[in-house]
């Protein structure tokens, strides 16, 4: 829980009286083109955001709804950001060029450049100067540039041996308080300075904060500091006089950023990818008021979105906080956040799962906010359902004093049906939405498809009737067709309206075995409903006879003639398709009855042609017959039905 000195109490509370915030209007995200972030500044009064990208050695300014406005190029390993009171010039600590930019904030030119000590951190203005941490591994230090003459004076080596590394900085705005703390380092320093002389006088020290510090920020009227570090997991307060512990903000494991609005509205942040990301406070509040969960951008791992360090700032008027998340794949985001301080509205609805139609039900649900809402607020309730796609309005809901609801309704149609309440919110409270779906129930229809089971002869025009009982409204049937083979998709090949006697018809020309669906999408009273049935299509097949000498007509069938020293050729042809074979059979006739005398598969060509000799010694005086046969799977595909071709009668003489 946050406490707070008598003085900052007092300011903060000044502060929020005359700060009103309207509604929130939606968030929104911008992709920002960066591969790591180091700090985060607004400005208030050319409303851009300025963002430092150390590894590509450059600044991005976006305007307040990310939009790209321009990039600041040619600084190698920028990371601290600081604004001119007044918001006409930005700062840049440039590490990798030992140098602090300043730049004009309204066109982007740069205007000076300060040749300072090696590996610049970051910038802080404060007791009339600019100050800046500095120095390698063992040589950290604090320094500082003073612009107020014609020519400005760089000041280094202020502090000593504090400091291992660069330090952090920061400072309340025209503060002549200067507090400094050693980023990334365990346990975390603190060092609190007077330089209100102009000069580096240290007034305390602390090592006993944390570890890992990420971020650190003075409240606008200088007297406390909060803290974001690894551990613990909350943000730290402490007193700028003395580093003395006054508080801390709940928040949740490793925190790693803390911004605080000049209203002393502060937002706490952290390195989490399941939990909320931001915590906002208003004002001297003890209990956050909005919290922020990140989603998640990158759908090849589980887990959100995470919020960089020191990526958070406030808009100075407050009404926004800008937010700079990346994923797991190193995409980075600009997420603005409006009205922040506003409180959600939670609405909770409770509708039945099922439910019969033109039967009343009971709709209940409750109302709920981090700060109380205002008594007898009213929800609108939007009822959608197939009578009413685009929603139907219910009178309104009053929210009893518990923040219950609960309201009674009749659904006219079956279905889903989805209750939808709003909350359009008010001065002290954004808009709320919340919604729940029932499943009203719908009377059965009956649909029926003919020629199921049926076989035909290949490429026959069939005719397919589907019909449709009692409805209530639509009288719309689809019939769809399903050709066997996976090189033919189904297809929908009718769709309309049923005839006075509940009928739809279809004539398909049939060459494959296909699988026929009739399909009633339902209506507000009566539900959906599929039938299907299957039917068979034959191949073509036929066999001609070559080699022979004289054909006859006999016994009802006409037999080919072959020398006994000619072997028969048999040309089947039969209905393509990639990897058919056709079955070959033989038999011969003994006595009144025709007995089976052999049989084998051939494979056919592209075309759907095979030949086959008939050779070896051939006995004369017997009757026998062949003929060529498609059998659904054992001639290599199952896109057709089983088709047997006509015998074809030959025999041998001498």
């Amino acid at each position: 829980m946050r406490t707070l000195t008598a003085a900052t109490t007092l300011a903060v509370l000044f502060s929020s009286a005359v700060l009103t915030a309207p509604p929130a209007v939606a968030d929104t995200v911008a992709s920002l083109p960066v591969k790591q972030t180091a700090d985060i500044v607004v400005d208030g009064v050319h409303q851009r955001v300025f963002v430092s990208d150390p590894s590509n050695g450059k600044i991005v300014v976006t305007d307040y709804a990310g939009k790209m406005v321009r990039q600041l190029t040619n600084l190698p390993g920028v990371v601290g950001l600081e604004l001119s009171a007044d918001s006409g010039t930005l700062y840049a600590a440039v590490r990798d060029a030992d140098v602090i930019v300043a730049f004009d904030t309204a066109t982007g030119t740069e205007t000076a450049r300060y040749t300072v000590g090696d590996n610049p951190l970051s910038v802080a203005l404060a007791g009339g100067k600019l100050w800046f941490g500095y120095g390698a591994a063992g040589e950290g230090n604090i320094g500082s540039v003073d612009v107020s003459g014609e020519q400005p004076v760089v000041t280094l080596a202020q502090e000593g041996i504090l400091w291992y590394l660069a330090p952090m900085l920061d400072a309340a705005p025209g503060s002549g308080t200067l507090i400094a703390g050693a980023i990334g380092q365990s346990p975390v320093s603190l060092a609190s300075y007077d330089v209100s002389s102009g000069t580096l006088t240290r007034t305390a020290y602390t090592n006993g904060t944390g570890s890992s510090l990420g971020d650190l920020q003075v409240t606008p009227d200088g007297q406390d500091v909060v803290v974001a570090s690894g551990s613990p997991y909350h943000h730290q307060v402490f007193r700028t006089s003395d580093l003395t512990a006054d508080g801390s903000y709940a928040s949740d494991a490793y925190p790693n950023a803390v911004a605080i609005a000049p209203n002393g509205a502060v937002a706490a942040g952290i390195s989490g990818a399941y939990e909320p990301d931001v915590y906002v406070y208003k004002p001297g509040g003890t209990t956050s008021v909005r919290e922020y969960d990140f989603p998640d951008t990158d759908p090849s791992v589980t887990g959100a979105d995470e919020l960089a360090a020191a990526g958070l700032a406030w808009a100075p008027d407050g009404s926004r906080l800008f937010a700079v998340t990346s994923n797991y794949s190193g995409a980075y985001s600009l997420r603005v956040l409006e009205a922040p301080t506003t409180p959600t509205t939670s609405i909770t609805v409770d509708a039945p799962a099922t439910a019969t139609r033109a039967k009343q039900l009971t709709v209940k649900g409750k109302v709920s906010s981090k700060v109380a809402l205002p008594a007898g607020i009213k929800l609108t309730v939007m009822r959608t359902d197939l009578e009413s796609p685009g929603g139907k309005a219910l009178s309104t809901v009053t929210v009893k004093a518990d923040g219950s609801y609960s309201f009674v309704d009749t659904p006219p149609a079956g279905g889903k049906v989805t209750y939808t309440l709003k909350y359009a919110g008010d001065a002290d409270h954004v808009s709320g939405t919340g919604s729940d779906t029932v499943e009203v129930s719908r009377a059965k229809t009956t649909l029926t498809l003919n020629n199921n089971g049926k076989v035909y002869s290949y490429g026959a025009d069939v005719t397919f009737t589907a019909h449709l009982g009692t409805t209530y409204k639509n009288r719309k049937v689809e019939i769809w067709a399903d050709p066997f083979g996976s090189d033919k998709p189904t297809t929908l090949v009718k769709s309309g309206t049923v005839n006075s006697s509940g009928n739809l018809s279809v004539v398909l020309d049939l060459k494959r075995d296909t699988k026929l669906t009739a399909k009633f999408l339902g209506d507000a009273r009566y539900a959906p409903a599929t039938v299907t049935g299957t039917v068979g299509a034959e191949v073509k097949v036929s066999t001609s006879v070559s080699g022979h000498y004289k054909t006859s007509y006999t016994g009802g069938h006409t037999y080919y003639y072959f020398k006994k020293t000619k072997n028969p050729l048999f040309t089947n042809t039969m209905t393509a398709y990639p990897g058919r074979k056709q079955r070959l059979e033989f038999q011969v006739y003994d006595n009144g009855t025709w007995y089976a005398n052999g049989s084998q598969y051939f494979t056919l060509s592209s075309a759907g042609v095979s030949k086959v000799e008939l050779t070896g010694k051939h006995a004369t005086g017997w009757r026998m017959r062949v003929r060529s046969s498609y059998v659904n799977s054992s001639s290599g595909d199952t896109v057709n039905s089983t088709t047997y071709g006509a015998w074809k009668y030959f025999t041998f003489t001498s």
